[in-house]
Order: C-alpha cells, then structure tokens, then sequence
C-alpha cells in the first residue's frame, strides 16, 4: 500500500481524503492545527509547520509521495526529498514557480504565455514611477490567498494602500468575464481538461462568489482557453492538478491571471457533476492510475458559505434545513468550528439542466445559508 503525505489539512485535504477512501492508499497529513477540517479523515495525522524544512523533510522522507492543498510549503524540502526519489505533486519546480506571483508573472513572459501587462516593485515608493499603469491591481509576491495581498489602484492617491515589498503591479483589464480551466497532467505527461467554470465574484470581499459550469462562453473562446491552460501546464513541466484561471476581455482575448497547483476552490462541483472530480483526478495522478473522465453529468453551480459579517466565534448555521430541502443541493461544510467574516465555510453544489434554474437556486441558498457565531 502506497503512502501519500498531503501539506495542509484544509478544506481542499478534507475533500482530497473524502475521495481518498475509494482506493487502497494509506493517508498522511502534516498541518498545525489538530482540529484541522483534515484531521480525522486521515489514516495519520502529523502536527506540525508546513513552511519547515526539518518539519517537512521528517516528514515526507519515510512516505512514496506527497501532495500539497497550498503553496505556502517549504520548498526546499520537497527538494531535497525528490532528489532522494521521493514522487512530488506537483514537482517542487513548479511550486516554487506558482507560489511566488513575480516568479510566476515572468514564467508567463518567459514561455509568451498571454497574461495581462505589469511591472515589479519592490517597495510602496517605487508606485510613483509607474502612474501609466493606472488602474492597475497590485499583488504581494508571497503570502496573499482569498483575496488578501491584492490592492486595487485606481488613481495614485491609491498608492498608500500598496505593498512594500515585492510584488506585481499588473494593469488592470476591461473584463468581460472571468474563468477557469483545471489541467490534469501524469507522469507520462498525458493531460486532460475540464470543462471551463464561470466565476462570479463578491466585489467586497474579492472572493469567489458563485460559479457556472459550463462557463457561458463561444467556440472560438473555448478553444482559446483550452489552448492556454493547456499550455501553462505543459511548461510547467510536472505531473498534478492545476486550475488555470483566465480573464476574457471586451475583445474575446484570453489571459492568464494566475495558476494554482493544486485542487481548487473552482473544482468543488466536479464531485457530483463530473464523472471523475478534481479529488479523484489528482489519486488517479499519485497513484499511477488512468486518467479519469472529465465530462459534465450535468451542468452545475456552486456557492461559497461564508461566515457572516460581524460574526465571530463558534459557528452556527441558519437555513441549513431549508437549503437541504431544495432539489439537486448537495451541501459541504468543511467542519471548522469557529466562523469569521468571509472565512469559508462550505459550499454548496447546485445540479440542473436549465442554467437560469441554477442561477435562481445558486441565488436563494446565497441569501438563506448563513453562518453565525452563537
């Protein structure tokens, strides 16, 4: 029985082990917090700091393979632990590449990856020589994630707001929607796409809202997208699950915002609208199995659950009962006790044939589900 050792016990670990339980693999988990949404779905939980050299070498050295649920990992570990044979999804390279927005901005220029124009700062001062970018959107090179690290720069009286640090200042673009397209890629370098997903955001919050799949778009879009993503994951070159996210422009253009090299927040739906789910994909990837079936059952949504504003504390649940009773919901609450403004929850998947009955129903969970502190 193979040993896969997965990097975070988050949400996206949780699903990965849900889906785990299918194959004979025995399971790892490395994440500091012991109540962890992963933590009691594994065979062998590890508390520890995932951005540790010893803590992570220790920890793989005596496992087949390992795997992350986010980029903020010690790299320099997963290093040393694929040069002593140990099997990396995705290889560390790549991460290395992703988890840094700079790294991954000149990645995309290097390999003439289409992805909007941008400079590098290396401090906030440096903003006043780049007034021509304006509007633009300034993202910190690492530690950002949902949202955090971006600043949006609409004039130069913005400036205060940026970052001292390194970081992108990438001009801002006439959006006419934005997507995602999630590659999976084995050791041999086969590769399979799914379907595209539309991306709605809560303009607040800058966190994914709700999404659509399949995204609203033409032929001649599709096809661009899935050359795109496609793309990115060959250059990459590694074997794993990565979720290309993509802006469409006023003019139909495809672009690159970023990547993400790992399961993703817009491939929860493929666990009951696709015939394999991302979870799945990425066993399938570890284990040296086929790859899966990436065909829509049905056409699906997804809603966010996210801690409502001016709540803090231990989590409740208002609507839960009456969000059950809808046709073709299926809920997921990821089991963290403690809710916050804007801290995700769970989410919940909408199936239907009709896309504006999924709009209406993405549209009434949205207002009845809310998660409260008692």
């Amino acid at each position: 029985m193979q040993k896969v050792g997965i990097l975070g016990g988050g949400q996206l670990g949780r699903m990965l082990l849900q889906s785990a339980a299918n194959y004979v693999v025995e399971t790892w988990v490395l994440e500091n917090d012991e109540e962890c949404p992963a933590a009691h779905l594994c065979h062998h939980f590890i508390k520890g700091d995932i951005r540790d050299f010893d803590t992570v070498y220790n920890f793989g050295k005596d496992l087949d393979a390992l795997t992350i649920e986010i980029e903020s990992v010690n790299v320099e570990a997963l290093e040393k632990l694929e040069s002593e044979g140990k099997r990396i999804y995705p290889r560390p390279a790549a991460i290395r590449t992703i988890k840094n927005k700079v790294l991954q901005k000149d990645f995309y220029r290097q390999h003439e990856i289409p992805t909007p124009a941008y400079v590098i700062t290396q401090t906030r001062s440096e903003l006043d020589e780049h007034t021509g970018m304006l509007p633009a959107v300034h993202k910190i090179g690492e530690g950002g994630y949902d949202g955090k690290g971006v600043q949006v720069l609409k004039s130069s009286a913005d400036f205060p707001t940026g970052f001292d640090s390194a970081s992108v200042l990438e001009k801002m673009v006439d959006i006419r929607m934005e997507i995602a397209v999630i590659v999976a890629v084995n050791d041999a370098g086969e590769t399979t796409l799914f379907p595209p997903t539309e991306m709605l955001f809560d303009p607040i919050l800058n966190l994914l809202d709700y999404q659509v799949c399949p995204a609203n778009i033409s032929q001649k879009v599709l096809w661009k997208a899935e050359a795109i993503a496609s793309k990115v994951a060959r250059d990459l070159q590694s074997p794993g699950l990565f979720a290309i996210e993509l802006f469409v422009d006023k003019d139909d253009e495809v672009l690159v915002n970023e990547t993400a090299p790992r399961v993703h927040n817009s491939g929860h739906h493929t666990i009951e609208a696709h015939y394999s789910s991302q979870y799945d994909m990425l066993w399938r990837i570890i284990l040296g199995l086929p790859l899966g079936n990436t065909a829509a059952i049905l056409p699906s949504a997804i809603v966010n659950i996210l801690g409502a504003e001016g709540h803090c504390g231990p989590a409740t649940y208002e609507g839960f009962d009456e969000v059950l009773k809808i046709d073709n919901a299926f809920v997921h609450l990821y089991g963290k006790k403690l809710t916050k403004p804007g801290r995700k929850m769970g989410h919940v998947t909408i199936l239907s044939k009709d896309r504006t009955d999924l709009m209406h129903k993405a549209n009434k969970i949205k207002h009845t589900l809310k998660v409260v502190s008692r």
